[in-house]
C-alpha cells in the first residue's frame, strides 16, 4: 500500500510538484495494490480537488482518501456540512475496505469549529461510531487493521487537539483487535507513537500510531532544485516523500519511508563537522536524523572502521536544516517561494562526539540504525582533523 500524507496544494503550481515530485517517479515502479491520502489534499482551495484526485490516480491503483482540516468548505457553518465540496470531487468521509491481508477504513477525524481557534479539533461523529459498531464485529481478527486519518490519536504536552471521549470511545472498539496499526499525518513531521495506558489503550500490546511526513513536506517551501522543485524538507528534518505499508499474513506488517526523488533512498541524514583541530576537546559531534527511529531504536557509530559505539538520543533541532535557515537569514534574495520551515526539535535525533585524537586528516564516519521493519540501516560521511599552528 502507498500511504500519502497532505499533498496540500494551494495552486496550479503545488498540483505539478505534487505530480513531478511523488507521483510520477512512482509511476510503473511500484508494486502497491491500495493507496491511501490522510486528508489535507488542498490547502483551502476545494476548487483543486479534483486535480489532486486526477493526478493520484495516474498511479493506476485503488486509493481511498480522508479528508483533512484543510479541506473543508470555505464559509461552512458548522460541521456537517462542511465537506460538501470533498464529497462531490472525492468521495465518501469514511469507508471501509477488506483485503485478502488487511481490513482498512478511513475516518474523518476533522471536527469542524468555525469562529474559534484553531476552528477544528480532532473526533468523530455519531454515525462514525454507528458504522464502526456495525463493521468491526464483522472482520476477522487474524489480520491486519488499519486506521487511516488525517489528526493523530496523541497529543502534544500541553495541547488539547483530539477529543479526549471520542479517542477513549474509538480505543474500546478497537481492544478486541490483536492486529492494529494507526496511520496518520497532519504534523508535517514525522513520529511513531505507541499508545499505552497513559493514553488511555488498555490493549493487550501497545497501539502503534505512525503520524507520517506530508508528501508536499513543508508545504512546498524551501529553495528549488534544478528541476524547479521546491526542497520542502520538514521542519524535524524529515525530506518530503511517502510512506509504503507491506501488508503480511497474520496480521504482520512492515513499514517503510522514502524521500522523494531519492534514488538513494537515503534513511539517515547526517551533519558533521567538515574541520576540527587535531587534540581539541572532543566538543563537537555527528548528528543522525534517523527518519524512522523511534525511542527504542538503536543507533551506532564507528571512525576509520573501528569498534561501533553508541549514540545517544537528543531532542534538538536537525543541524542541516539549520544550516538552511541560516542561508535564508542571509540571501538578500528570495530564496524560495517561502522559506524552508524553522528548525523544531526532532524526535528522532542521535548524537555521539567525534574523537580528535587521530592522525592529521580526513576520517570515515560510518553511521548504523536498526530499523524496526527494514534491520540496519545506514551512512557515511567524513571529516577532517588539522594541526593547529598560531
Amino acid at each position: 500500500m502507498l500511504v500519502f500524507g497532505d499533498p496540500q496544494v494551494k495552486s496550479d503550481n503545488d498540483v505539478s510538484y505534487f505530480r513531478r515530485d511523488i507521483v510520477q517517479p512512482l509511476q510503473g515502479r511500484h508494486a502497491a495494490r491500495l493507496g491511501i491520502t490522510l486528508g489535507d489534499l488542498v490547502d483551502d482551495v476545494p476548487a483543486l480537488l479534483p486535480a489532486v484526485k486526477r493526478t493520484t490516480e495516474l498511479l493506476g491503483v485503488p486509493w481511498m482518501y480522508a479528508p483533512g482540516n484543510h479541506d473543508v468548505d470555505a464559509g461552512a457553518s458548522g460541521d456537517e456540512a462542511s465537506l460538501e465540496a470533498f464529497h462531490r470531487a472525492i468521495g465518501p468521509d469514511t469507508a471501509g475496505r477488506e483485503t485478502a491481508l488487511a481490513n482498512v477504513v478511513v475516518l474523518d477525524d476533522v471536527i469542524h469549529l468555525p469562529g474559534q481557534k484553531p476552528a477544528y479539533i480532532g473526533g468523530f461523529r455519531e454515525d462514525q461510531f454507528a458504522f464502526l459498531e456495525r463493521w468491526l464485529p464483522t472482520l476477522p481478527k487474524d489480520k491486519l487493521l488499519v486506521l487511516a486519518m488525517h489528526i493523530p490519536l496523541f497529543e502534544e504536552p500541553g495541547k488539547d487537539s483530539f477529543r479526549d471521549a471520542d479517542r477513549e470511545r474509538l480505543f474500546a472498539l478497537l481492544q478486541p483487535f490483536p492486529h492494529l496499526l494507526v496511520l496518520s499525518a497532519h504534523s508535517h513531521a514525522q513520529r511513531n507513537v505507541f499508545h499505552d495506558g497513559e493514553s488511555g489503550w488498555r490493549g493487550a500490546t501497545p497501539l502503534h500510531e505512525f503520524n507520517l511526513g506530508a508528501a508536499c513536506g513543508s508545504y512546498w517551501s524551501g529553495a528549488k532544485d534544478a528541476d524547479g522543485i521546491p526542497d520542502a524538507t520538514m521542519s524535524d528534518g524529515t525530506p518530503n516523500g511517502y510512506a509504503v505499508l507491506t501488508l503480511k499474513r497474520g496480521g504482520d506488517y512492515a513499514l517503510a519511508w522514502h524521500a522523494a526523488r531519492d534514488p538513494a533512498d537515503t534513511q539517515i541524514g547526517l551533519h558533521a563537522p567538515k574541520v576540527l583541530r587535531r587534540g581539541a576537546y572532543p566538543a563537537w559531534g555527528v548528528f543522525a536524523n534517523v527518519y524512522m527511529g523511534d525511542d527504542d531504536t538503536r543507533v551506532e557509530f564507528r571512525v576509520d572502521g573501528g569498534d561501533w559505539l553508541p549514540m545517544k538520543k537528543v531532542l534538538q533541532p536537525d543541524p542541516n536544516l539549520m544550516a538552511e535557515n541560516r542561508r535564508d537569514d542571509e540571501a538578500t534574495e528570495l530564496r524560495g517561494y517561502d522559506r524552508s520551515p524553522e528548525a523544531e526539535a526532532s524526535p528522532h535525533l542521535w548524537r555521539a562526539a567525534l574523537p580528535t585524537k587521530l592522525a592529521a586528516g580526513e576520517h570515515r564516519i560510518d553511521v548504523r540504525a536498526f530499523d524496526r521493519w527494514r534491520g540496519e540501516v545506514g551512512a557515511s560521511t567524513t571529516y577532517s582533523l588539522l594541526d593547529y599552528s598560531p
